[in-house]
């Protein structure tokens, strides 16, 4: 990339009050208007942006943020966390574009980002179980305020049964049943094979049925 920085700024997800900055390139005067980029695919866009038209990840980011934020915030369990992991994820991703060789998914390449900065960060740390954004506009309206209250509890022991998992297993529940990935998709995130992919989703679920018997 040619030399020349400047600052810019994406919101981190929908609704989030922070933003985040990193420097990248001085912007080419006929590349700001993001949507010219909107139309392209992903590889186009990590093209471009290679190519010197940083304005082209302003839409990569738009693309793929609300994603990025849910996994982070199912790794950390809190907003705080999940919007810096998710800041991390984007900063990771601008400055290791080169290193992108269009062999699998932009998605999941930024999938592998994120969860290697999960695990990094988050570790064997027992994450909060604040409800993620999506969880806090449920329609109660034809509920009452016992099975409300019912669900919520369900809910929070579900979270603090998915903290208590191995790594591994916590990656590969996360990734397959929130965010319905294949087996495939999950080995190249995590980097294994699809066996060991079907074995901790396996032994993800034993352990949650383990944890959660007790519960009612």
């Amino acid at each position: 990339m040619p030399d020349g920085s400047a600052v810019r700024s994406w919101p981190l997800a929908a609704g989030a009050p922070r933003r985040w900055t990193v420097r990248v390139l001085e912007p080419d005067p006929r590349s700001v208007n993001v949507e010219a980029f909107e139309s392209l695919d992903d590889r186009a866009l990590v093209a471009e942006c290679l190519g010197g038209k940083p304005a082209a990840f302003d839409v990569i980011v738009a693309r793929h943020r609300r994603a990025i934020y849910q996994v982070c915030h199912r790794f950390a369990g809190n907003h705080e966390d999940a919007s810096d992991l998710s800041q991390e994820t984007f900063i990771r991703a601008w400055r290791g574009l080169r290193n992108f060789k269009g062999d699998a998914a932009l998605s999941t390449w930024l999938y592998r980002i994120a969860v290697n900065a999960c695990l990094n960060r988050v570790g064997t740390r027992k994450p909060e179980t604040e409800p993620i954004g999506t969880d806090r506009f449920v329609d109660n309206r034809t509920e009452s305020p016992s099975d409300g209250l019912l669900r919520e509890e369900r809910a929070v022991a579900v979270r603090r049964a998915i903290a208590a998992l191995p790594n591994r297993q916590r990656a590969a529940l996360i990734l397959r049943a929130y965010h319905d990935l294949s087996h495939q998709e999950i080995a190249d995130i995590l980097g294994s094979s699809v066996g060991a992919v079907k074995a901790n989703f396996f032994h993800a679920l034993a352990n949650l049925k383990k944890i959660l018997g007790s519960e009612p």
